[in-house]
Order: C-alpha cells, then sequence, then structure tokens
C-alpha cells in the first residue's frame, strides 16, 4: 500500500521510514509539515504550520488548550487529512495516508488520553498491539524490562491501574511496533509530577537509542530539558521556533505551565 500526495512521490508503506537525503547534502527530516492546513468541516484550525522533526531528535510542541498542537498530531499520524500544505515523511509527500499505512512507515501515535483498551488485561493490551507483524514474547520481555511494574500487572486490566501504569502500558503498545518516531500527545496529562518525570526520563533514553519523537505539551517545564527543538504553537500557527532555552523566555507561565 502507498500514501500519496497529489502531485507528490508515492512510499512504499512497506518500506520503512529513513532519512533522505536533501539537495543541500543533509538528510531529510524523518517527518515535516510544510505550510500545512486542516479544518475540521468548515472551520480550519491549522494556518499554515511549518515542523521537522529531525532523526534521533525530540520537538517539543508547546501551547495552551485549544492552540492547535493535537490537530497537528492527528495529521502527523494520518488521521486527519490536510487541506493545504504537504506532510511529509523522510521527504516525500504523503498526504492522504491512512493512519494505517503511516504506523507501517514507522510513524506511531500515542494519542492524548492513552489509547489503551480499559476492559483488556495488560497481556492482551500488549497482545493485540501484535497485529504490526511484532513478537509476543519480545514485546512482553521489552514491556517487562522497560516497566517492571507492568510485569506485576500483567494479568490485571488496563482500566484498573493507575494513569501512569495506563500511561507506561500505552508507550510499550506503541514501541512494539519497532517505531521510526514516536508521536506522543500530552503525555503529561493526569500524571502525579514524580510519573511525568519518569515518563521523560524513559523518552529521553528512547531518544539515545535512536528514536525521533515529537511530543505535543502544554506543560512546557515537563519536557523542555529533554527537548532539542521546541516550537510555541498559537490559535492555530507555529509563532516560534528555536532552542529550549530561547523558547522558554517566550513561555507565559499563565497558560502554558511554564
Amino acid at each position: 500500500m502507498t500514501g500519496q500526495a497529489a502531485g507528490g512521490h508515492e512510499m512504499d508503506a512497506t518500506s520503512g521510514l529513513s532519512p533522505g537525503t536533501a539537495d543541500a547534502g543533509g538528510p531529510e527530516p524523518l517527518l515535516e509539515l510544510v505550510a500545512a492546513r486542516a479544518a475540521y468541516g468548515p472551520i480550519e484550525v491549522l494556518h499554515g504550520v511549518d515542523l521537522k522533526v529531525e532523526a534521533g531528535s525530540v520537538l517539543a510542541l508547546l501551547g495552551p488548550n485549544g492552540g492547535g498542537k493535537s490537530t497537528t498530531m492527528k495529521v502527523c499520524a494520518g488521521l486527519l487529512p490536510l487541506t493545504g500544505g504537504d506532510l511529509r515523511f523522510a521527504g516525500r509527500r504523503v498526504n492522504g495516508i491512512s493512519a494505517q499505512d503511516a504506523a507501517r512507515l514507522g510513524v506511531c501515535s500515542i494519542p492524548e488520553g492513552r489509547g489503551i483498551f480499559a476492559n483488556l488485561s495488560v497481556r492482551e493490551n500488549l497482545w493485540v498491539a501484535t497485529g504490526t507483524g511484532a513478537r509476543m514474547e519480545e514485546m512482553e520481555e521489552a514491556a517487562y524490562s522497560r516497566f517492571p511494574i507492568l510485569g506485576k500487572r500483567r494479568n490485571q486490566l488496563a482500566g484498573s491501574m493507575s494513569g501512569g501504569e495506563q500511561q507506561m502500558l500505552a508507550l510499550s503498545r506503541a514501541l512494539g511496533s519497532n517505531p521510526a518516531v514516536l508521536l506522543l500527545d500530552e503525555l503529561s496529562m493526569g500524571l502525579a509530577p514524580m510519573i511525568v518525570t519518569q515518563m521523560y526520563d524513559t523518552v529521553a533514553q528512547l531518544v539515545a537509542e535512536g528514536l525521533s519523537i515529537l511530543v505535543a505539551e502544554q506543560f512546557a517545564r515537563a519536557v523542555l530539558p529533554i527537548a532539542d527543538t521546541a516550537a510555541l504553537m498559537l490559535h492555530g500557527r507555529v509563532v516560534s521556533v528555536g532552542r529550549p532555552d530561547e523558547i522558554e523566555e517566550q513561555l507565559s507561565s499563565s497558560y502554558l505551565g511554564g
């Protein structure tokens, strides 16, 4: 299967995601939005967004609720089509790609609200994720070694676990598909500060292992310490992109929890 933009390149959904080579000789970003526009019905919510996720890096997308962060994540995951501009994976236009094909190419999403099956056990949640081709034994070994508490909870219903444990399970499910790019939407939502720190420590470890991550986060100070680049989004537009320390100076604690 392929994803294709009008007038763009096709990308084979079985080929995997690896950085191409830009005209200037450097590697292409693994994921890129170029003048991206998106809408819900007649209401446009993204107004020409430009973003780049470089290989092996963390891009923190910051901004208040309603600013367009979650919509941006849906576009990148293939859950919402663009109405203008381009979505590119490794330099290739993939406008109109489905979420399934995006996942096959290595772009995996953990949506706001965690996206687990509350009425299934931890093991059953991991088993469902083997539909991407992962082996159950390997998925369990990776999940329980990274988060030992999940091993102790393996037969427990996911919905009965704490918010932090559910987020650990959601992350383990996503990693089972061996993604190249991980999309994290409001990772800290509803979690105690200590658990938030633990989760972002894990994210930093994943990046050190070669993963690329786009994380949308309302609470800037949770993610800025591990980010390579930060972007500030307001009213459906990216108004500033730069080093985390540069963006932090622009944050208003009144609405970003900065």
